[in-house]
């Protein structure tokens, strides 16, 4: 064709960008629609008197994807992102117990940490991870950069090889795989945890997923010093490099479409040709487009933006999903040194069982107690914080229900949604010894389900997607292609490959394979370069 093919991106989050970088550099056209005023969805930001807060992802995990996906672009990580190596990589706390178990930034060390609190496991853990890591790489190789379009991902030599593996991997819950191996419950708490990264718990995951434990536990833990947003920052920087053309402030309300004559054995009725939009001056806008790539909240997408015999996942599809969990996430400016907390820090309490039934369970509820997670970038990063004081990340996990309210600042949030951030400030207090934590907070900000409902549009509130089910993995996810409308494409946490941010990424070189046509399992070639500097990861953390 002598012009480029054009496509139009719905969503400036992190998959958006993603997409509309990987497509301007293989050619396309490409238009970014963001309905609001800054990019990045989930992963934001918010800054007051001189702290800086990341809104949403805090966890830099499986750094050659970011590696790979930079590449892509014909750049790299070190050049786009200052990385540090977090040590220890977290610290875990425990009800009931007094010390606290510090995660090193390497194998060796966790090996023998483990045999420290129970004799016999160093070996177990070793073995744990050796599994872990064979099952990643095969993750890698055969699942995550496929949209399963061909049985050629299933049918490797490969995949037939480790068949019964699998098999008893995807039948047997994360739950019963730990306990099988270690006896002491903080162990099996550590090994368990990766579940939560995964929308989900440990006895509703399924054992395939012990592989995200050789990247903390093996890898380490990395930060980009700046915080999130300047990952944000990098992917819009390439986005607009390669010719995006970014557009903030315009809310999507259409997928335009025209029909299509069906043909034997494709189900499509319709072709995408655009969107119909409304920019910041309120004014009802047309773009034309020969493809459509949704990188927005996927049940928004297929129930709002387009009629009811177009939607390939209608409502009564999502009443039978995982919603995964929602959060209360509370956003502290502290006076004064906090050195019991690590750059991540986690608390869990002694009944996990009860505390994930809250949460997923027919019975859903706030837990009180609550398994807590917290974020102390100021601990390597100066730039998050006025000298001498802490910038604090707290996220409770909570059901994916919109009903438990929004958040405020300064605690005018609504009253469930405060008196879970309440209780998770006075555990944190207690556990970590800061009995004056409460005190010395200057400034507070809330969030709660229904912020995630209204500002991202996200499906129940959820705070992160659909969970990690053994329904809702791999093969079995939402797909990225509409089988109603050619030319519909979708990206993001609600799709394959599934949630987090390496996810999403991939999410987008997986419309990339597709437009391509390239039905390959693996990573797609990065273009040649003049190769980088080596990134280098300096020691960091508490």
């Amino acid at each position: 064709m002598s012009s480029p093919r054009s496509a139009v991106v719905i969503g400036g989050g992190l998959s958006g960008l993603a997409t509309a970088s990987l497509l301007a550099a293989d050619g396309w056209s490409v238009d970014l629609l963001e309905q609001r005023d800054e990019l990045g969805g989930r992963a934001g930001s918010w800054s007051v008197d001189g702290f800086r807060f990341d809104t949403g992802p805090s966890w830099y995990l499986m750094p050659e994807v970011f590696d790979h996906f930079f590449r892509m672009l014909g750049t790299s990580s070190a050049e786009q992102l200052d990385l540090v190596r977090l040590d220890p990589g977290y610290r875990v706390f425990f009800e009931g117990h007094e010390q606290p178990l510090d995660i090193a930034a390497d194998r060796d060390a966790n090996l023998a940490l483990f045999e420290s609190v129970e004799p016999g496991a160093g070996a177990a853990l070793a073995a744990y991870l050796d599994s872990a890591r064979h099952v990643y790489d095969l993750a890698v190789q055969q699942f995550l950069y496929t949209s399963f379009e061909s049985t050629a991902a299933m049918l490797s030599a490969q995949v037939l090889r480790n068949g019964p593996r699998l098999g008893q991997l995807l039948t047997r819950s994360l739950r019963s795989h730990v306990a099988a191996r270690f006896r002491d419950p903080r162990l099996r708490q550590v090994l368990g945890y990766p579940a939560v990264f995964l929308g989900t718990s440990p006895e509703r995951a399924p054992s395939m997923y012990h592989l995200m434990s050789s990247m903390d536990l093996a890898d380490g833990v990395l930060y980009p010093r700046g915080g999130f947003t300047t990952l944000v920052d990098a992917l819009a920087r390439l986005a607009e490099q390669h010719g995006v053309r970014v557009r903030t402030g315009a809310t999507v309300t259409q997928v335009l479409t025209r029909p299509v004559e069906r043909v034997r054995g494709h189900g499509a009725v319709a072709a995408a040709r655009g969107v119909s939009y409304v920019d910041g001056t309120g004014v009802v806008r047309d773009l034309a487009a020969d493809v459509v790539v949704g990188a927005a909240d996927l049940h928004h997408l297929e129930t709002g933006l387009l009629p009811r015999d177009l939607q390939t996942y209608p409502e009564p599809w999502w009443r039978k999903r995982d919603a995964g969990p929602g959060a209360v996430l509370a956003l502290l400016g502290v006076d004064g040194e906090l050195p019991q907390l690590a750059h991540h820090s986690l608390f869990f309490t002694r009944d996990w069982t009860a505390n994930f039934d809250d949460i997923f369970g027919r019975r859903r509820r706030v837990p009180d107690p609550a398994s807590v997670y917290v974020c102390r970038p100021s601990a390597t990063d100066d730039t998050v914080a006025p000298a001498g004081k802490e910038n604090l990340f707290v996220l409770v996990p909570v059901p994916a229900d919109p009903g438990i309210g929004r958040g405020g600042v300064d605690g005018a949030g609504d009253p469930a949604v405060e008196k879970a951030a309440d209780a998770a400030i006075g555990q944190i207090a207690a556990w970590a010894g800061v009995p004056d934590l409460g005190q010395r907070i200057e400034v507070r900000r809330t969030i709660g389900p229904a912020d995630f409902a209204e500002d991202l549009g996200s499906w129940h509130g959820g705070a992160l997607g659909p969970g990690h089910v053994l329904k809702q993995s791999a093969m079995f996810r939402a797909g990225n292609a509409s089988r109603k409308v050619d030319g519909l494409l979708y990206a993001g946490y609600a799709t394959r490959p599934g949630i987090g941010l390496p996810m999403c990424l991939i999410s987008a070189e997986l419309v990339l394979k597709r437009l391509r046509g390239d039905r390959s399992s693996g990573p797609s070639p990065a273009p040649t370069r003049t190769p980088s500097p080596r990134t280098v990861f300096p020691r960091g953390g508490a």
